[in-house]
């Protein structure tokens, strides 16, 4: 699967014609040296595998072709955005192992929460490195890395951002599914603000927690929960027009990933991997109609399929097992096998491991929002360093 790249024009607002007249700054393309991300397991590169080991095969299997710290198949939604925007793929700041933070670094780790969680990681699954504790580690990163610059840097003028990538940055915040609670989230300049999926569509949701057939919508979704994410969405909506007052230079994106994912799940069939066929009529005319039957089929069907099914898991309705979960093996006479494995072809999948996406879903999704159709204010990603008036 390709990298994800996009053209950014002079001017690429998704805005009623009505409203242009009104637009009295000619825009430019951003130029962003930097990205520095916060977040959890849906923008993770490596950070709680840094600090408590790797997730195991076969995560990571499509596209680095072992495990990378990513709880996914391949690539998540950050890595898509860093490559759309010319830049390398974001090392984990946690880990110390080959990384390179010349072009910015992400603090996100999977199990993350907004607020910080009374409880250890053993007990409940949650990540010590909440949010406040991603922010902190930000700000002695930025800290220390200009003091080695100052000092002549050596090795590490070649591995940490420069003084001015701070300010000229993206600064992209993915976090809140592990919590659900509203939280002001603050940002240095620019700010590209995804908010929480539809958490009542994923395989673990619907295995772990007692839901009736009553709360079950028409896609097979949990309604409480996706209730609670809308409401936590609206809150944190509300929450990023309170910080666009407090700071007016700033210019802060809010993505409305929710509804994406939403539409891809609920209509996973429409959406996935394109068939091409050859121009020549030629072809068409020689094709025995027995195969050009079998390809329109093709055709039809070649969408995503199984978005309420994990394609990595052991058993069940939703192919997810919380006590074997993807990646489980079980000593037999001595020898280890894998017993909760990948499905055949995760870039028709739209689960991966019950919790999180697949890399074609999340390229699909990247595509969707970059442009901005999804975005509060409506513009793209490679001019959401422009402020637009509210």
């Amino acid at each position: 699967m390709e990298d994800l790249h996009f053209n950014c024009p002079a001017l690429f607002l998704i805005l009623p014609f009505t409203l242009l007249p009104s637009l009295s700054t000619s825009f430019s393309p951003c130029n962003f040296p930097a990205i520095f991300n916060f977040g959890d397991s849906n923008s993770d590169t490596g950070g709680i595998s840094a600090a408590f080991g790797q997730a195991p095969p076969p995560y990571g299997e499509t596209y680095f072709h072992q495990p990378s710290g990513r709880y996914s198949d391949g690539r998540l939604i950050i890595d898509f955005i860093s490559t759309g925007l010319g830049l390398p793929y974001l090392s984990a700041y946690l880990d110390s192992v080959g990384s390179n933070y010349s072009h910015g670094a992400n603090f996100a780790t999977a199990g993350s929460t907004i607020r910080p969680q009374n409880t250890t990681m053993a007990q409940s699954g949650y990540s010590p490195i909440s949010l406040d504790v991603q922010l902190v580690q930000y700000l002695d990163f930025r800290k220390r890395s200009q003091t080695f610059h100052r000092q002549g840097g050596g090795v590490f003028e070649k591995l940490l951002p420069k003084e001015d990538h701070f300010n000229q940055a993206l600064y992209t915040f993915d976090i809140g599914q592990n919590d659900l609670t509203s939280e002001s989230v603050c940002s240095r300049r620019e700010g590209w603000v995804h908010n929480t999926g539809p958490l009542g569509c994923l395989p673990y949701v619907l295995d772990r927690f007692l839901i009736t057939a009553a709360q079950i919508d028409k896609f097979g979704c949990a309604t409480p929960f996706n209730d609670v994410a809308q409401f936590f969405n609206h809150q944190l909506k509300e929450a990023i027009y309170g910080l666009r007052r407090e700071l007016p230079a700033a210019s802060i994106t809010y993505v409305d990933v929710y509804s994406v994912k939403h539409k891809l799940i609920t209509q996973a069939k429409r959406f996935g991997t394109e068939i091409e066929f050859p121009a020549s009529h030629l072809f068409l005319q020689n094709v025995k109609k027995d195969w050009m039957i079998v390809l329109l089929l093709l055709l039809v069907f070649s969408g995503f399929h199984s978005p309420l099914v994990a394609c990595c898991g052991h058993g069940g309705k939703y192919n997810f097992n919380r006590f074997r979960k993807c990646g489980a093996t079980i000593t037999v006479r001595g020898k280890e096998t894998l017993i909760a494995d990948s499905c055949r072809d995760p870039s028709v999948r739209v689960n991966w491991d019950g919790a999180h996406y697949t890399e074609a879903a999340n390229k699909w999704v990247s595509e969707q929002i970059i442009n901005g159709s999804y975005s509060d204010p409506p513009i793209a990603l490679c001019m959401s360093c422009n402020r637009i008036e509210h």
